[in-house]
This record gives C-alpha cells, sequence and structure tokens, in this order.
C-alpha cells in the first residue's frame, strides 16, 4: 500500500518560512520522480516544484529563487524549502509521486497559510 504523508505546514507572516516534508512508503522512492503541487480555493491544482529521481529540478515562475525542493533517499523523504512567503503562496500543499510506468499517487495534503 501507497502512503504519502506530508507534514510541515502551518500559519506563517508574509517573509517567513517553512519546510514541507513527504515520507513515502510502498514506492520505490530512489526511482521515483517526486513533486510538490498546491491548490488555493477556488483555482486549479498547480505544480509548485518536481525532482527526478537523478536530482535535476524544475520550478513554477512564480515560486524560482524563493523555494527549494530536495530529496533524501535514504529516509524515502521528499522536501520543500520555502522561504520569502508571501499571501499568495496560501494553499493546500500536495506531494505526488511518479513511480516510473507506474499510476502515480497523491498525498492527503497539508495547509499552508501566509498572512499578510
Amino acid at each position: 500500500q501507497v502512503q504519502l504523508v506530508e507534514s510541515g505546514g502551518g500559519l506563517v507572516q508574509a517573509g517567513g518560512s517553512l519546510r514541507l516534508s513527504c515520507a513515502a512508503s510502498g514506492i520505490i522512492f530512489s526511482i521515483s520522480a517526486m513533486g510538490w503541487y498546491r491548490q488555493a480555493p477556488g483555482k486549479q491544482r498547480e505544480l509548485v516544484a518536481a525532482i527526478t529521481s537523478g536530482g535535476s529540478t524544475n520550478y513554477a515562475v512564480s515560486v524560482k529563487g524563493r523555494f527549494t525542493i530536495s530529496r533524501d533517499n535514504a529516509k524515502n523523504t521528499v522536501y520543500l524549502q520555502m522561504n520569502s512567503l508571501k499571501p499568495e503562496d496560501t494553499a493546500v500543499y500536495y506531494c505526488k509521486a511518479m513511480p516510473p510506468g507506474v499510476r502515480s499517487y497523491w498525498g492527503q495534503g497539508t495547509q499552508v497559510t501566509v498572512s499578510s
């Protein structure tokens, strides 16, 4: 059974930082691409950042230079370091696992709220 458990969300003031974690089980983590997505109220879910099994990364334009995605294969965990947070970063953040050759999996989401 695949499980993705996100943590680290919360309430922070604008300009602050948070680090999200996503612990994966039930997949071969080291060969899986991983991603962070977010969904704000009334908006579509969007890609925030992704990292391949080899460590290559890509970011949404809106977060480039402020957010950093990383992975620890020994811990089966992917992280999202979020700095210089803005009110428009407020959303539910979801972890996504993309193992090769099989379906993708989503976590349950963690709320991030940035106050102005």
